[in-house]
């Protein structure tokens, strides 16, 4: 069968909640809350972070850090839900659409990398605690977290050039709340298999070796946390890496069962299941977890805001 040179199809549709259009302004007022509290919350770790000198340590930096790429990362999906949540026809042109799942996956890349790094950091901290501030330098951390921003850029370029190469002549329609790679690889009128797979190998070597790096951190981490004889020793120094270990199953797990897949796609209700997960509830998760259990931010927030109250 003969596909036509150029593509049919110029806009996507976007499903969103078929199911429940009689709640879009519920639904609207929940997401909206729920983003205003994932923009104030990064922003204060990030304000706390700046404002406090003692919390000027790579640790914190990598936390400011991650936090500024939640605000990205949030910020290509959520409004855009929001949009859809008010409109009839929730359409978004396909090179809008192909951008999107771009920024996506970079800004998602990007947040893996760190989370990666972080648990290098801790480790460093935790078990090589004498030479820690002689390696984990100022100039490594920006050398880190930099590599981190540029691979996170880099590594969704070939599945975006592969996939905007595609003929899509119909049906325009994708069973998500925003756009993804899969879900546009799914719509093409053509064999796909080997996009399928060049998205299943980049996921599984993303993933796969960003947790591998993190369990063989933290197996090294646990091992000298259990030779600490007294309680109260192990409990301050694991406290010093529980929020970010937290965070690592909360995100490496919603992405997993997203992109560790050899299909463009499963049932409807399980893809926006897996999307509002790491959409939009680990998002949200990440600064109460580090505004919370993280003592250091902890405090200088409490002490700030009665600062505030005071004047």
């Amino acid at each position: 069968m003969k596909y036509p040179d150029n593509n049919s199809v110029t806009e996507i549709i976007l499903s969103g909640f078929p199911n429940l259009q009689h709640y879009s302004p519920l639904l609207f007022t929940v997401l909206l809350v729920i983003y205003l509290f994932i923009i104030t919350g990064n922003t204060l770790i990030c304000f706390v972070v700046k404002k406090e000198h003692s919390l000027h340590s790579p640790m914190y930096f990598f936390i400011c850090t991650l936090s500024l790429t939640e605000l990205c990362y949030t910020g290509v999906t959520i409004p855009t839900m929001l949009a859809n949540l008010l409109e009839e026809e929730k359409k978004i042109s396909l090179k809008g659409c192909l951008l999107q799942a771009y920024f996506l996956h970079s800004f998602g890349s990007a947040e893996c990398y760190l989370l990666t790094t972080m648990a290098y950091d801790r480790y460093l901290a935790i078990c090589k605690p004498l030479h820690y501030s002689s390696i984990m330098t100022m100039g490594l951390f920006i050398k880190l977290a930099a590599a981190c921003i540029i691979s996170g850029f880099l590594s969704p370029v070939i599945g975006a050039f592969l996939i905007s190469s595609l003929p899509f002549c119909g049906p325009n329609c994708i069973q998500t709340l925003f756009c993804d790679f899969l879900p546009l690889i799914a719509l093409a009128c053509t064999d796909t298999k080997l996009h399928v797979l060049v998205e299943f190998v980049v996921g599984s070597v993303i993933i796969l070796l960003s947790c591998i790096f993190v369990l063989q951190s933290y197996s090294r981490i646990i091992h000298v946390i259990l030779k600490i004889k007294s309680r109260k020793g192990r409990q301050k120094t694991f406290s010093t890496c529980g929020a970010h270990l937290i965070v690592v199953v909360l995100f490496f797990g919603s992405i997993s069962f997203t992109y560790i897949r050899l299909s463009e796609s499963y049932s409807a209700d399980y893809d926006r299941a897996v999307g509002v997960a790491y959409a939009i509830f680990t998002p949200l998760a990440n600064p109460v977890i580090y505004g919370l259990r993280n003592q250091g931010i902890k405090n200088s927030l409490q002490k700030h805001l009665r600062f505030s109250l005071l004047f």
